[in-house]
C-alpha cells in the first residue's frame, strides 16, 4: 500500500479478510496502474502531497464540510483549494499531467472549476491550433494568465453538432469575425468554468464566408478582461444555476451579441480562411473532433477509477457490517456473506478491470491514429470515432449503475453524503449525457455498424473492429462453453443482431420509401445492436489482456476469475441475444448461471484484497464507510458532530415556529 499498514490498525473483520488473499496484492496494483513504475511515481507523489498538502495543509482542511454551503460559498470555496493545489504543484515541480493520475484532484469533493481549462481546452489548443498560435496562447494558458473553457453545446443543440446555431461570419474588409447568438437556442449552455471562471474559451461555430456555411468550426475567443475580470462588450455570460451534482463548479451560459474577433483566432491546424475570404477545408472533416474523442477516452478511464471507488468503498463496509441471521440462533454474519451481497459487488469490482483494460486498448489506437495522422493518413479515423463512443456508452453506463447498486449495497449509510457514495453518483452520473448523450452516440456507433455490415457484403474493405460482420457465423472449434466459447457467442449473436436490424430497416425503407423514417423506426434494435457490439468489444479486450498480460500465476489466476465472473454476468443480464442467434441453449444458460454462483463463493474471500490492491488512500477516497481501518461508526458519528445544526443544543427554528405551534392548541 501507499502508506505503510499495520494490520493490527485495522478491525477484526478486515483483519481476517486481509489474511486470506491468495495473491500479491501489489503486483495487481502494479496492473491497475499500468505497470510496476507507473505505482511508483503515483506513490511518490501521493506521499509527498499527503505529507505537504493534504494531511497537513490547513488550506486543505474544510472547517464546516461543503454538502453545509451555499452555491456561492461552494464555488468560491473550490476555487480557494484548487487554486493552491494549483501554486502547490507548480511549486513541488508536478505537472499536472503527473497529478492526474494520484487522484489527488479528489480532494475537491463536489467538482473542479479549473478541470476543463487543464483538460479540453489545453488539449483543444494542442490538437487544433497552428504552432503559430500555439505559440501565442499555450504559455499564457500553462502560467494560468489565460483561464479557458471548451463552449461547444448549446441549450437547444447537444451532441448534434451540425446543429449549432451560433454563428461566426467573417467580414473581408476588418478581416474579423462577427461571433453572433441569433435565437435562445443558440446560447452556449454546460461548459464547466464558463460562468464565472474562465476568461477565454474555444468556442464551435457555423463558419460562414463569401456567402457560404462550412460548418461547426472552432473559434479562440476572449470572455472577460485580462486584468479586471470583466465581461467584454458584445460577451453575456453566467452561470446556469444548481445540478444534481458537481455544483462547485460554475457551469455555464454564453451569448455573442455581434462580437468581432480577429481573423487568425480561427484555430487553423486543419482548416482555415485566407485573407480574401477563401475556405481552405481539412484532409478530413472529422479532423476537429478530436478533442472530443480525447475527452471521451479520459471519461472511459475516468470511469473505472470511480467505479473503483465505490467498490472500494461497499467492499470494505460490507467487510465491517453484520446483519441480520443467515442461521437462525447464529450471531449476525458480515453482509458479505449472503450472496446477494456479493452478486451486487463482485461483477463491478470485475467491471473496473473491463472498462480499463478497453480504455487502454482505445488509448493505443488513438496514438497509432494521432501519428498516422501527422504523416497525412486519416483511413483509421472513422473507426477511433466509433470505438471512442462506443467505450464512453458503455462505461459510464456501467460505472453509474455500479456507483448505485455499491450505494443500495451499503443500506441507508449510503445515504449519506459522507459515505462518499452519493458525490461518486453524481460526478459520474453526468458523464451519461455529457461529451456525447449516450444515445445518440449509441447509434453512430449502429450507423456505422450498417455501413461496414453493407459494406462487406459488397465485398468492400472494412475496418478491423467490423470484420466479424460478414465473417463465416459457424462457432470455432473451442471447448464448449470455454472463455473462447463465450466470446465467439458474443461476436455471432452481435453480428446475427446486426444482420436482423438491416433486414429489417431495409423492410421499413420499403414501406416508408424514406430512409431517415425508416431508421427512426428500427432505432431501439439499432441502440442494441451498438450495445451488444460494444460490450463483446469490452469482454474480447478484457480476455485478451488477461491472456497475454504478463504476471504470477496466482494475480492471473484471480484476474482469470474475475474475467469469466465478467462475461457470465453479461450473458445472464442478455440471455435473448444468445438463445435468438443460437450460439447458447437454455441448458448452456443453466450451467453459466450455476457457474456464476460458484464463482461469486469463490471470489469472496479475495474481495476486500482486490479492492486494497486499487491503493486508494483515506484522504482521497473520503469515506466513512471505506476506510482501511474499518472504523466504520466512528467516523460516522465523528462527522455528524460538524453538522452545523449540532452548534447550539435548541435551534432558532425552535423559538420561531416549533414553540409556537406546540403552545397554539390546534
Amino acid at each position: 500500500m501507499s502508506e505503510k499498514k499495520d494490520l493490527q490498525d485495522c478491525v477484526e473483520e478486515l483483519r481476517r479478510e486481509r489474511a486470506q488473499c491468495s495473491f500479491d496484492v501489489e503486483e495487481l496494483t502494479n496492473i491497475f496502474d499500468g505497470g510496476k513504475e507507473l505505482t511508483a511515481r503515483r506513490r511518490e507523489i501521493v506521499s509527498h502531497l499527503a505529507e505537504h498538502l493534504i494531511c497537513s495543509d490547513p488550506a486543505f482542511k474544510d472547517e464546516v464540510p461543503p454538502e453545509y454551503l451555499s452555491h456561492e460559498d461552494l464555488y468560491t470555496n473550490e476555487v480557494r483549494k484548487v487554486t493552491h493545489l494549483m501554486r502547490k504543484l507548480a511549486e513541488h515541480n508536478i505537472p499536472l499531467r503527473e497529478a492526474s493520475i494520484t487522484q489527488v484532484h479528489s480532494v475537491l469533493r463536489d467538482g473542479n472549476p479549473l478541470i476543463v481549462h487543464t483538460s479540453m481546452f489545453a488539449n483543444a489548443l494542442a490538437s487544433l491550433a497552428n504552432p503559430k498560435q500555439q505559440q501565442q496562447w499555450v504559455p499564457l494558458a500553462e502560467k494560468n494568465r489565460i483561464i479557458g473553457t471548451y463552449a461547444q453545446t448549446e441549450i437547444g443543440h447537444g451532441t448534434f453538432v451540425r446543429g449549432l446555431e451560433t454563428t461566426a461570419i467573417f467580414d473581408p474588409e476588418t478581416k474579423e469575425f462577427v461571433l453572433h447568438s441569433p435565437t435562445i437556442t443558440s446560447t452556449k449552455w454546460w461548459p464547466g468554468g464558463l460562468g464565472k471562471t474562465a476568461n477565454a474559451a474555444i468556442v464551435m461555430a457555423q463558419l460562414y464566408t463569401q456567402g457560404k456555411c462550412y460548418g461547426p468550426h472552432p473559434f479562440f475567443v476572449q470572455l472577460r478582461d485580462f486584468d479586471t475580470h470583466h465581461s467584454l462588450p458584445g460577451v453575456i455570460l453566467g452561470e446556469i444555476g444548481p445540478r444534481l451534482g458537481i455544483n462547485s463548479q460554475d457551469n455555464g451560459y454564453l451569448r455573442f451579441d455581434h462580437y468581432r474577433i480577429p481573423r487568425t483566432n480561427m484555430l487553423m491546424r486543419h482548416s482555415q480562411v485566407l485573407e480574401d475570404g477563401s475556405y481552405v477545408k481539412p484532409i478530413h472533416n472529422k479532423l476537429s473532433y478530436g478533442t472530443m474523442v480525447w475527452t471521451r477516452v479520459a471519461i472511459v478511464h475516468s470511469c473505472s477509477k470511480k467505479l473503483a471507488c465505490a467498490v472500494t468503498i461497499a467492499t470494505r463496509y460490507s467487510a465491517v457490517r453484520h446483519q441480520s441471521e443467515l442461521v437462525p440462533g447464529k450471531p449476525e454474519p458480515q453482509i458479505l456473506e449472503y450472496q446477494t451481497q456479493q452478486y451486487k459487488l463482485l461483477p463491478h469490482i470485475a467491471s473496473v478491470f473491463a472498462i480499463l483494460f478497453s480504455a487502454s486498448s482505445v488509448l493505443r489506437m488513438q496514438r497509432n491514429v494521432a501519428a498516422s495522422i501527422s504523416k497525412g493518413n486519416v483511413e483509421l479515423l472513422p473507426e477511433l470515432h466509433i470505438l471512442s463512443c462506443a467505450m464512453k456508452a458503455l462505461s459510464s453506463q456501467d460505472s453509474t449503475q455500479g456507483i448505485e447498486t455499491c450505494r443500495l449495497a451499503c443500506g441507508g449509510h449510503g445515504y449519506i453524503a459522507s459515505s462518499g457514495l452519493p458525490s461518486l453518483y453524481t460526478s459520474t452520473t453526468c458523464t451519461i449525457t455529457y461529451e456525447g448523450e449516450n444515445t445518440v452516440l449509441l447509434l453512430q456507433v449502429a450507423r456505422y455498424l450498417i455501413k461496414s455490415y453493407r459494406a462487406g457484403l459488397e465485398g468492400l474493405p472494412v475496418l478491423p473492429s467490423v470484420m466479424y460482420l460478414t465473417a463465416p457465423s459457424a462457432m470455432h472449434q473451442s471447448p464448449p462453453l470455454s472463455n473462447q466459447a463465450l466470446i465467439e457467442a458474443f461476436r455471432i449473436s452481435s453480428a446475427n443482431l446486426v444482420k436482423e436490424t438491416e433486414s429489417r430497416l431495409c423492410r421499413q425503407f420499403n414501406l416508408e420509401q424514406n430512409f431517415h423514417y425508416a431508421w427512426n423506426r428500427c432505432s431501439v434494435a439499432l441502440v442494441h445492436c451498438a450495445e451488444l457490439h460494444s460490450r463483446y468489444y469490452m469482454c474480447e479486450k478484457f480476455l485478451s489482456t488477461v491472456e497475454s498480460i504478463r504476471a504470477s500465476d496466482r494475480v492471473r489466476s484471480v484476474l482469470q476469475d474475475l474475467c469469466r465472473l465478467y462475461l457470465i454476468h453479461h450473458i445472464t443480464l442478455n440471455q435473448g441475444h444468445f438463445l435468438r442467434s443460437g450460439t447458447l441453449s437454455g441448458v448452456d444458460l443453466s450451467t453459466l448461471e450455476e457457474e456464476m454462483y460458484e464463482l461469486l463463493a469463490k471470489l469472496r474471500p479475495q474481495a476486500v484484497p482486490l479492492v486494497d490492491a486499487f491503493d486508494f488512500r483515506d484522504e482521497l477516497l473520503g469515506s466513512t464507510l471505506g476506510a482501511w481501518d474499518g472504523r466504520v461508526y466512528e467516523r460516522l458519528y465523528e462527522e455528524a458532530q460538524k453538522s452545523p445544526l449540532n452548534k447550539t443544543d435548541v435551534s432558532k427554528a425552535y423559538h420561531k415556529y416549533l414553540q409556537p405551534l406546540m403552545k397554539s392548541n390546534l
